[in-house]
């Protein structure tokens, strides 16, 4: 099992940066995708970006040149930043980080919400 906390959200002006962190505790060795998400008020949850265990990255068009998924290890957990550069207000949402593990089980964040102020 794998517990996921995040932090880092907050309100920011347009053009400004944010970094969201991820501290992934418990199993952190079976972890072989990591992702953030968000979510528009209304709207169902949408990817983001995404790091597999070999370090490639993907992202969705609109983040493309603007975000950045890393993750590092810091004793015994893992933590997956999304660094935000030239948010706009439509990057306005609240952000979850998640995990799929061996054997295929997800889990997910509480989730954080990030405010772009025009």
């Amino acid at each position: 099992q794998v517990k996921l906390v995040e932090s880092g959200g907050g309100l920011v002006q347009a053009g400004g940066s944010l970094r969201l962190s991820c501290a992934a505790s418990g199993a952190v060795s079976s972890i072989f995708l990591k992702s953030w998400y968000r979510q528009f008020p209304g709207k169902q949850r949408e990817y983001v970006a995404g790091l597999n265990r070999d370090g490639d990255t993907n992202y969705v068009d609109s983040v493309k040149g603007r975000f950045t998924i890393s993750s590092v290890n810091a004793n015994a957990e893992n933590i997956i930043y999304l660094e935000m550069n030239n948010l706009r207000p439509d990057d306005t949402a609240v952000y979850y980080c998640g995990v799929v593990v061996t054997g295929g089980n997800g889990y997910w964040g509480q989730g954080t919400q990030v405010t772009v102020s025009s």
